[in-house]
């Protein structure tokens, strides 16, 4: 019992932290552009993992491959993500449904895992990959209105998507291993690199320094670059990333829930009707892992 506890501290930590960060982020923005705002999530994140890196004296790259790997990794899945998620929510995207888009998340790194692993699809697992891009699917549709913003607006979410799904199988593959925090300034810098020309040239750069984006910018700096990335490379670095992917289907319950109390955010019933779909999808997809570990 002790040990099924424990096992959840880590998936459940990571998906409040991780689906409250789309909440936190539509906070923000009501303050900020959206380059602005992740430019000074990046650099703060960066600032305190060296100094914890330089205090702690731990273990840098050995060599320019590994720092390249690392660098990669970390323009995939917190520079081009975030970037996406960002641009998503200014063009007026809600918080949960970008969540929600997000949540394709597993669908994606399983089909990178068919292809890249040669791991067998079965009938419990397509059903499952249908249920999940059905629920989606149904609240895209019903919400994107036709606009050209909504449609830029879920453009961009699906730019995050990709960005993410890539980089949870790049930081895998090569980067397992990597200290937290060495490795984490070496991301959080390399993005914050890839923010800079958006930032001179993307947009009219604003900021109103009040205490709402304060409280948004310390939260996504610290709580989720900081501490849901970290949870997450843990997570990767002891399970196959493609279990660890499935917990993706739940960030947009807490991004829902989260959003109920800080944004006074209604529970829309389409929404509900796609979380009950991706739900679906979750328990049929580990449904067939528990079966082939089994046997």
């Amino acid at each position: 019992m002790n040990i099924s506890i424990k096992s959840l501290i880590l998936p459940v930590m990571f998906i409040f932290l991780y689906g409250s960060g789309f909440v936190f982020t539509a906070f923000g923005l009501e303050n900020s552009s959206p380059m602005a705002f992740l430019a000074l999530r990046f650099f703060i994140a960066f600032f305190i993992l060296l100094v914890i890196a330089i205090i702690l004296k731990v273990q840098w790259p050995k060599n320019i491959n590994e720092f390249f790997h690392i660098s990669i990794a970390g323009l995939l899945t917190v520079g081009v993500f975030s970037i996406g998620v960002f641009l998503s929510l200014s063009f007026g995207i809600s918080a949960s449904l970008a969540a929600l888009i997000i949540a394709l998340q597993p669908i994606i790194v399983t089909f990178l895992a068919v292809r890249l692993l040669g791991e067998k699809f079965n009938i419990k697992i397509i059903l499952g990959l249908l249920l999940g891009v059905f629920g989606v699917a149904f609240v895209v549709s019903s919400k994107a209105g036709g606009s050209d913003t909504q449609i830029l607006g879920i453009i961009f979410s699906v730019v995050a998507l990709l960005g993410l799904s890539f980089g949870n199988i790049y930081q895998k593959k090569y980067c397992s291993n990597m200290n937290l925090y060495s490795g984490g300034a070496i991301q959080t810098l390399a993005s914050t690199i890839l923010v800079a020309p958006l930032l001179m040239f993307y947009e009219n750069i604003h900021i109103t320094f009040n205490g709402d984006f304060i409280i948004a910018l310390l939260y996504m700096s610290v709580g989720v670059s900081i501490g849901a990335l970290s949870f997450l490379y843990i997570m990767i670095e002891k399970g196959e990333v493609s279990k660890v992917s499935s917990i993706f289907y739940l960030v947009p319950v807490s991004a829902a829930i989260v959003g109920y109390f800080v944004l006074d955010s209604s529970f829309d019933i389409y929404i509900f009707i796609g979380i009950v779909f991706v739900l679906l999808s979750i328990v049929l997809i580990n449904w067939k892992e528990k079966k082939n570990i089994s046997k």
